[in-house]
């Protein structure tokens, strides 16, 4: 039998609808840093990309011994917000492909809803994704499924029918185990640190793709090959 029709895309936000991990990695190592603690961009990359900041806060605290307060998060929130103001851009393609794939779509990404919300509205995408699922709403972030099987809950669609369009390892591995198909995009800034794809590779997304108006076309696939038993 042929797998479900696809009746919704659920796109993670950092990575995938804007163009943001070179400035969040760029802030998150320079606040790290500051407390003394000597990561690298690279190492944030193959370490923390895809996952919420109260994991990367339990890391700072279970292998640096640093325990970082509120002043930390709201600097860090300050300082990111404040870049996407001025450099945030949408991915190349994005607003167009949205517009025509023809089915419903929705955001579910690990950072807070405050943060997804400027993302979409900076870059000229919010009118498009109304729907907006965060980590936060969830107990547990990616790996876990949680937050991919809440956003098919609250839409109302299956998790067999739902395509994640996800760019960073955690997003796939939490796609799979919701039981959804995964398309890995690697058209970010971030896509060329070292191992990137080779980790996604290893991971067996059912695509990769680096510019977004191939989704278009990957979709459509993906709802044909639905339409057969």
């Amino acid at each position: 039998m042929a797998e479900a029709e696809t009746r919704l895309v659920i796109f993670d936000c950092d990575g995938v609808l804007v163009d943001s991990e070179p400035i969040s990695v760029s802030v998150l190592v320079k606040a790290m840093n500051d407390l003394n603690i000597p990561i690298t961009e690279e190492e944030v990359y193959g370490r923390f990309l895809g996952r919420s900041l109260a994991t990367v806060i339990e890391t700072m605290k279970s292998e640096y011994n640093v325990h970082p307060g509120q002043e930390f998060l709201e600097q860090i929130r300050t300082d990111l917000y404040a870049r996407f103001r001025k450099e945030l851009k949408p991915m190349d393609g994005i607003a167009e492909t949205i517009d025509t794939l023809g089915i419903p779509c929705c955001v579910a990404s690990s950072s807070q809803v405050e943060r997804i919300r400027l993302s979409l509205t900076v870059t000229g995408l919010i009118d498009r994704l109304p729907n907006i699922f965060s980590a936060t709403m969830v107990k547990h972030g990616k790996p876990a499924p949680d937050l991919f099987l809440h956003a098919a809950r609250e839409m109302n669609v299956d998790p067999t029918s739902c395509v994640v369009i996800e760019d960073s390892p955690a997003g796939i591995e939490a796609a799979k185990a919701a039981g959804m198909r995964v398309f890995a995009f690697t058209g970010g800034s971030h896509a060329n640190f070292s191992g990137y794809r080779a980790e996604l590779d290893r991971l067996s997304p059912e695509a990769v793709f680096d510019a977004m108006p191939e989704l278009i076309h990957l979709v459509r696939k993906d709802k044909q090959d639905g339409m057969h038993l």
